[in-house]
């Protein structure tokens, strides 16, 4: 039995350790020589974001953040390759150097900016309540009397999660992607879903049913979208700020939010000079 005991000691001891070395690595390491060697980087999504990152019929991955990540690196003449990965395990994949970032509808939250490095934000976005046309439900504060639908890892998650005193459930359903939320919603084993604005009013605009609502709370703060990176990549972070910089300036980023959205006004404010 002492062995026994000794031997969980010196695993437990060694798993520390482990976890110890990659996060020093991921504080510390600056990756950008490497990148720019081998002249690819790899960025981490969740393939069902739509309209930011996600899959067509034929398989083949598309979306606002790709083409925006396909823009800022062809700058750099660096081939970016898209993994698909567990949206609830993305920061565990960056530090691990499974991917280098992680680019996809990723909201800038204090909770994340514990762990990751953000790049300048480029898209402004808000949470909404999305239920069925037919639902009584016309307020965030009314769903404390239903089920609610949010994607595990989410910012959605994040902010219900946080002291804010607007939306209160009487039961929440976690899911590992949005879409697998509307299943239930339309089957009313929920009866609301919190989620990023753009996603809900693009994944409705694409739907043949008519059949549901976005609720507003004015209340509720905006987020930013932002790239995600490891804390020691101080030289990648200050590449991509200056090519989103870049991008704005030349109205590359303009053109892409009238391709996804319609409109060109949903991006941030002019950039200053020195940035």
């Amino acid at each position: 039995m002492k062995k026994l005991r000794l031997l969980v000691l010196l695993l437990f001891s060694l798993t520390l350790s482990a976890c110890s070395t990659i996060e020093e690595r991921a504080n510390h390491q600056d990756t950008w020589n490497k990148i720019q060697k081998q002249k690819k980087i790899v960025v981490g999504l969740d393939d069902s974001f739509v309209p930011m990152g996600f899959e067509k019929k034929n398989g083949q991955l598309t979306g606002y953040d790709i083409d925006l990540a396909k823009k800022v690196f062809a700058i750099y003449k660096i081939k970016v390759d898209f993994q698909i990965i567990d949206w609830s395990m993305n920061v565990t994949e960056l530090r691990n150097g499974t991917i280098d970032l992680i680019w996809n509808g990723f909201s800038i939250t204090k909770e994340r900016a514990e762990k990751v490095a953000f790049s300048r934000p480029y898209l402004k976005n808000d949470q909404v309540l999305v239920v069925k046309k037919n639902s009584p439900i016309t307020s965030f504060s009314q769903m404390k009397n239903y089920q609610l639908g949010l994607q595990t890892g989410s910012t959605a998650q994040q902010w219900y999660d946080s002291k804010q005193k607007l939306l209160k459930a009487k039961q929440t359903v976690l899911y590992d992607q949005i879409p697998n939320a509307f299943l239930d919603l339309r089957a009313g084993r929920i009866q609301g879903i919190l989620l990023d604005k753009i996603y809900a009013q693009y994944y409705l605009a694409h739907l043949k049913e008519k059949n549901y609502r976005i609720i507003v709370n004015k209340r509720v703060p905006a987020d930013l979208f932002a790239v995600g990176m490891r804390k020691g990549d101080k030289t990648l972070t200050k590449k991509i700020n200056q090519a989103l910089v870049k991008l704005q300036k030349n109205g590359e980023l303009a053109k892409l939010n009238q391709k996804w959205f319609g409109t060109s006004s949903n991006y941030l404010g002019q950039v200053q000079a020195n940035e």
